[in-house]
């Protein structure tokens, strides 16, 4: 990246921190068919998506990622840079390409994740974020956060692992919240896996220390019952140091969370037509982070946390009208006009 003036930006209320990359999507009902010119490459990354989330809903937001001197970071610095968001925490990286994940789409659009193109004998870019470059930086990104977005795919790799585990303890030296959404994808951790495999015992150890350090999880169903052997969110609050707020999404089926002590449930919302579900769990994460930042409550009311939820959830429905996790999120009017 080239030098920033590091004083003229305004200062970030969120830092997401972990991968930017490319899902090239199959066709619809397709199989796997990814080179014959019926796929359709679109910029993603669970924390990328988030932070473009939130910042079509307004909060001011940095990326602290690692991408290719290639044609996808070229894209992603063009799309950060429309956005707003600053970038002073995007490392280049001369060695390693941007990863693509192959994503496979059903009759449904739901979706699964078939590996990658692009494979070189030093990895992708993402999993080499440095943590002597973000030592310079963080200081001056942390300076008004509120708080740290990740995931858990960082910590599949050692140089990433190292940096995410180390902003992890700035965070919390520094008064900052730590919001996680689990985000399993078992090809991160071995390309030879099966799409939809649990975690290893390996890998639980690695992740679980992550679980007790955050004040906001979210996680699905199945991945609260690979980590957690229950889907009931206030069970899996209490079980954790911190006892932090929880949301467990299941496809269509209800959302149940447990925020601000208080427990309850939600049908997802949805739009008229499904075009692809891609990124709508990150679109859902940025909504609740947003409604966390704006609310002006110091103590919610049950129907506060609702609507907060409701908010979130319609910021998801939204982005599967599209195809892609970033091109159709919503600014915080249009999730207004969807409600009402």
């Amino acid at each position: 990246m080239s030098e920033i003036d590091l004083g003229d930006l305004v200062r970030p209320s969120v830092i997401c921190f972990g991968e930017a990359l490319v899902d090239r999507l199959g066709p619809i009902g397709g199989g796997s068919k990814f080179q014959d010119g019926t796929s359709e490459d679109c910029l993603g990354g669970a924390p990328a998506n988030v932070a473009c989330g939130l910042s079509r809903l307004g909060v001011p937001v940095a990326f602290c990622g690692r991408l290719g001197n290639d044609g996808i970071g070229n894209d992603f610095k063009r799309v950060f840079g429309d956005r707003g968001i600053d970038l002073r925490g995007l490392q280049e990286d001369s060695q390693r390409p941007s990863r693509v994940v192959l994503v496979r789409r059903d009759i449904n659009s739901e979706r699964f994740f078939e590996g990658f193109a692009g494979e070189n004998p030093l990895g992708f870019a993402d999993q080499a974020i440095e943590l002597a470059q973000l030592k310079k930086i963080w200081p001056f990104l942390a300076n008004e956060a509120k708080w740290l977005l990740i995931g858990t795919i960082s910590l599949a790799s050692i140089p990433s692992a190292e940096s995410l585990l180390w902003c992890l303890t700035q965070a919390e030296e520094q008064g900052i919240k730590i919001a996680l959404d689990v985000n399993w994808r078992p090809t991160f951790w071995n390309a030879d896996s099966s799409p939809d495999s649990g975690p290893t015992p390996t890998t639980l150890e690695l992740i679980k220390p992550v679980l007790n350090r955050v004040s906001f999880l979210k996680l699905s169903k199945e991945e609260a019952l690979w980590f957690f052997n229950c889907h009931d969110p206030v069970e899996i609050s209490q079980s954790l140091s911190t006892a932090p707020d929880v949301v467990i999404t299941d496809g269509a089926n209800p959302i149940h969370w447990f925020i601000a002590k208080m427990k309850g449930e939600i049908n997802p919302l949805a739009p008229q037509k499904i075009i692809d579900t891609t990124g709508a769990g990150d679109a859902f994460t940025a909504g609740i982070l947003q409604q966390f930042l704006f609310s002006s409550s110091l103590e919610y009311s049950f129907q506060e946390v609702l609507s907060m939820v409701r908010f979130a959830a319609a910021c998801g429905a939204i982005v599967c009208s599209g195809a892609g996790a970033i091109a159709p999120q919503p600014t915080e009017v249009e999730v207004e006009l969807f409600l009402n």
